[in-house]
Formats: C-alpha cells, structure tokens, sequence
C-alpha cells in the first residue's frame, strides 16, 4: 500500500523513455512493437498495482469482522488472476504463444466473480445486517476479475509484440 507512488513514478518514467526512444531512434517494427507493448502493459501494471492495494484495505477492513462465509471461490480466483498475471509477464520476456490460453482462463474469473456475487446476495438478502461485509467480498472479488481483465490486455499485447496481430475486441480475445 506504502509503495503505490513508485509504481505510478516507474509508470511515467517508462513512458517517457519510450517516446524519448521512438522519437530518436525512429524503431522499426519490431522494435517498435516492442516499445509500444511495454508502454501498454506498464499502464495495466500500474492498474493491477492499484487494484492490488483495494484489495489489502478491504482485507484489513474484512479482517476486523467474523467471517461471513468461508471464502473458497476468492483464493480460486486469486489463484488464476496470478497465475494468468506471472504468465503473461513471461510470455512478455520470453515472446511466447502462450497467451492465447491465458485469456481463456479471464472467463474462468469472470464466473468465479459472478457466481460470489450471486451467493452474497443470498447473504445479504437474508440478513440485511451482511451487507457491509458482504458488499466488502463483493469488491474483493470484483478487484480480483479486474486484475484477470489487465492480465489479458498484457497477453493480447504481447500476441501484438510476437506475431504483429492486434487481436483486441476481436473472436480470439472474447473466447469464441
């Protein structure tokens, strides 16, 4: 949570040297796939970043409260959005295909996310007194989908950075 400034200042500072590089080395394609790909991806980073410190406050915040239910589906889904997070970051270094089967795994989260918050309205719809934490859950859960969504973008960036496909809004990136 302490730390959110650096990652925004690393965020701007990447920018500007990657339009510093563009400007004075006029990069060819693939250079230049790779240089726009790295100012796409640390934007979804510093996002991830701010997504990853909501989620810490509301986990202090849950942490004060009883447990409103044993939380199986959240690590689930904390589970695929680092695992599809780490593995975009490598398919970044390594210019790999494996991309293609993180972004499958972003519906994966998006039912996880859909199905936690259909059992909290059951919770709360019995007992108006488990909204407030309920409600907490739901932006954990929520926060957790978010990050899964950034970790597609840096997989459909770097499908752009390897292959020179710009796949956003496309079949492939939608799982069809």
């Amino acid at each position: 949570i302490k730390k959110d400034h650096l990652i925004n200042a690393l965020d701007v500072e990447i920018d500007e040297e990657s339009i510093r590089l563009i400007a004075l080395r006029q990069p060819k394609a693939r250079d230049l796939r790779f240089i726009i790909t790295a100012m796409k991806i640390t934007t979804d980073l510093e996002r991830m970043g701010d997504l990853a410190e909501n989620i810490a406050e509301r986990a202090i915040e849950l942490n004060e409260e009883p447990q409103l239910k044993p939380y199986i589906d959240i690590p689930r889904m904390a589970d695929i959005a680092q695992e599809m997070v780490r593995g975009a970051l490598d398919a970044f270094v390594k210019c790999s295909r494996v991309p293609y089967e993180l972004i499958k795994k972003d519906d994966e989260v998006d039912k996880l996310n859909v199905q936690v918050f259909n059992e909290l309205l059951f919770y709360m719809i019995q007992d108006p007194r488990t909204v407030p934490r309920a409600m907490r859950i739901s932006y954990v859960a929520k926060y957790l989908e978010r990050i899964a969504d950034h970790a597609t973008n840096i997989a459909e960036m770097v499908i752009y950075m390897c292959e020179g496909k710009i796949i956003r809004h496309t079949e492939i990136s939608e799982g069809r």
